[in-house]
């Protein structure tokens, strides 16, 4: 059996993971008696942590928000900036984080008591966030709710704005997060189409949790990364774009990235393509590599950049 101070950080680390836990769960967990649940959770108490109690028959435990924060070394201030950096990273200021701030975020938030919370929702309505390139800006309070319904494994609903434009309401088991290219994604079991999906955050609205628990089912994809990917790459791209490029390969790509796919014809010419949902951004990409280029199609393509250049030449000789 572990120690008093390491099965105190356990259990702490289990109250994190979901919203409520019975007593005989967490004895079960701990390898311990009811009993002594009991006592570790007035130890946490003790220690500053706001722990609720339900008794009774179904009775059990759950991490609630306090008059004041857990102890941790950060006082008030520093708490509030914890929360909007985190807010900002997870909606891609540093890419690479974006997964562990927003769980982090999650923890924060759980526990944060109301006056700091009004504080974090304050700094975060009058700050606008920068969003570079064709980065999906997405509300970091949809990013929190739907982070916890999955942490809680809780059943939750909101509208949802699929490809067609079409609003529909949408009842789901939330599975995890997804961070993939420019975009967030919820992969989730559709209750009403008894079905896998995801969903595009920027495109959902009002996120709200039932309160009600599920079992979680069996993902049908080895991650929920993959799940995302398969579906992403099921849908044809509105526009698939190819270019002749002069310039040496590996700087075009280097240019570009992993946003396209770049082949050698000779050492100084090379050929670009790419898909997108708009033709701005194979516009910009092109722009980008400071190289002549013949587009080779669509040829839509030809007139957007046109009429780009039209503007372009106007702002340079007002």
């Amino acid at each position: 059996m572990a120690n008093t101070s390491s099965r105190t950080l356990r259990l702490l680390s289990l109250l994190q993971t979901h919203r409520y836990w019975s007593g005989t769960e967490l004895a079960d967990r701990l390898g311990i008696s009811v009993r002594t649940v009991r006592r570790d959770i007035d130890r946490l108490r003790a220690l500053g942590y706001p722990v609720e109690a339900d008794r009774g028959v179904d009775g059990g435990y759950r991490l609630a928000a306090g008059a004041a924060l857990p102890p941790l070394a950060v006082d008030d201030d520093e708490a509030v900036a914890l929360a909007i950096g985190l807010r900002t990273a997870a909606q891609g200021a540093v890419a690479g984080i974006e997964d562990s701030s927003i769980r982090a975020l999650a923890k924060i938030v759980q526990i944060m008591p109301p006056r700091l919370r009004r504080r974090v929702d304050a700094l975060s309505a009058v700050t606008v966030p920068a969003v570079w390139g064709n980065r999906t800006s997405v509300d970091a309070g949809v990013l929190t709710t739907v982070a916890q319904a999955c942490r809680n494994e809780e059943r939750m609903r909101f509208e949802y704005t699929g490809r067609g434009a079409e609003t529909t309401e949408r009842h789901v088991e939330p599975h995890r997060l997804v961070s993939l290219g420019r975009r967030w994604y919820l992969v989730a079991f559709d209750l009403t189409r008894d079905d896998w999906r995801s969903f595009r955050l920027d495109r959902l609205e009002g996120p709200k949790s039932t309160g009600l628990r599920f079992h979680p089912r069996e993902l049908p994809a080895e991650d929920a990364a993959s799940f995302v990917r398969a579906g992403i790459e099921s849908i044809p791209a509105a526009h698939t774009v190819e270019a002749i490029v002069h310039a040496p390969a590996a700087g075009v790509q280097a240019a570009l990235g992993g946003w396209a796919t770049v082949e050698a014809i000779d050492d100084d010419r090379c050929r670009v393509r790419m898909t997108s949902d708009s033709l701005d951004w194979p516009a910009l990409a092109l722009g980008v590599v400071r190289a002549d280029f013949e587009v080779v199609t669509p040829p839509e393509l030809v007139d957007h950049i046109r009429e780009w250049g039209l503007r372009f030449t106007r702002a340079a000789n007002p």
